[in-house]
């Protein structure tokens, strides 16, 4: 492509079925956990069928990524869309976050203290339910779910605030490795990062399982079980998902598709990364610690 080219024209992909293929299996992978979650036993290997589905799109996805950024398809124009694009998704993704951190402020600000009584609308605890108990963690009316343990923030949860913010670190060394066109550095900073991200999953996978079989701390566990399971395990997603990019970027990596002047893919993944780590910090002063 000539520099008059790289000025005067804009690159525009040909239609692709990523994004239908993409809506079918986050659609079946939801359909499944909701069957599973209701008892239904098919509900597993529906989930396994859309994560099947959703790894097929990612791979031909960054595929075709990364064939169009190797052909020399994109300029100046295009990064910048691209820096806009990922700009705005990660601002989307702040307000999804927001969103359950301020249902779980609503929940124990203000709608708990009004079923226990307090407040101009405190009158209605009489009708609702009168021994309801304005305390949190709840349980819900009638101790919903039974008796549970509610998760400390010390131990699995320290651990792994250590590790997210140890990652984010690692990531950063691996930024300034590639800006010094250190490729020693680039791939170690990114291993580094990848393990640290998935030691992270394994041990919220560990300590799910210890909630659920020694704390019975589970999704029945009232609005204090299901505020947990959905920010964290949310959280935990964003994580893995944070991980697979980060597994492409270094297989890119390690082939030198990057230098000091061209790596937005790099950089994408890295506002990515930082977020989550940002994300986290929230979760274990407001779910785990308060």
């Amino acid at each position: 492509m000539s520099s008059t080219d790289q000025h005067t024209t804009y690159f525009i992909p040909d239609p692709s079925p990523w994004p239908i293929i993409g809506m079918v299996s986050l659609l079946v992978t939801l359909f499944g956990a909701v069957l599973a979650m209701n008892g239904v036993v098919v509900g597993k290997f529906i989930v396994f069928g859309g994560l099947l589905l959703f790894a097929y799109l990612l791979f031909g996805w960054f595929r075709d990524v990364i064939s169009e950024n190797l052909s020399d398809k994109y300029n100046a124009q295009v990064d910048r869309s691209f820096r806009m694009g990922m700009f705005w998704f990660i601002a989307s993704e702040v307000f999804f976050f927001l969103a359950f951190f301020g249902a779980l402020f609503y929940i124990r600000n203000i709608a708990l203290p009004w079923l226990g009584g307090e407040g101009y609308l405190g009158a209605t605890k009489e009708i609702l339910y009168n021994q309801f108990e304005s305390a949190w963690p709840s349980h819900g009316p009638g101790q919903l779910g039974g008796e549970f343990i509610p998760m400390g923030a010390w131990g699995i949860p320290a651990i792994n605030t250590f590790l997210l913010l140890s990652s984010g670190a690692t990531i950063t060394w691996a930024h300034w490795g590639l800006k010094q066109d250190n490729q020693k550095t680039l791939v170690r900073g990114l291993m580094a990062t990848i393990a640290l991200g998935l030691l992270f999953v394994a041990f919220q996978a560990y300590e799910y399982i210890h909630a659920y079989e020694a704390l019975n701390l589970t999704l029945q566990s009232g609005v204090y079980g299901s505020t947990f399971y959905m920010l964290t395990g949310f959280h935990g997603f964003h994580v893995t998902m944070g991980a697979i990019m980060l597994m492409a970027i270094l297989g890119r990596s390690m082939k030198g598709h990057f230098s000091a002047h061209n790596h937005f893919a790099f950089e994408a993944v890295a506002w990515y990364w930082h977020f989550v780590d940002v994300v986290w910090l929230g979760l274990f002063i407001f779910v785990y610690w308060f």
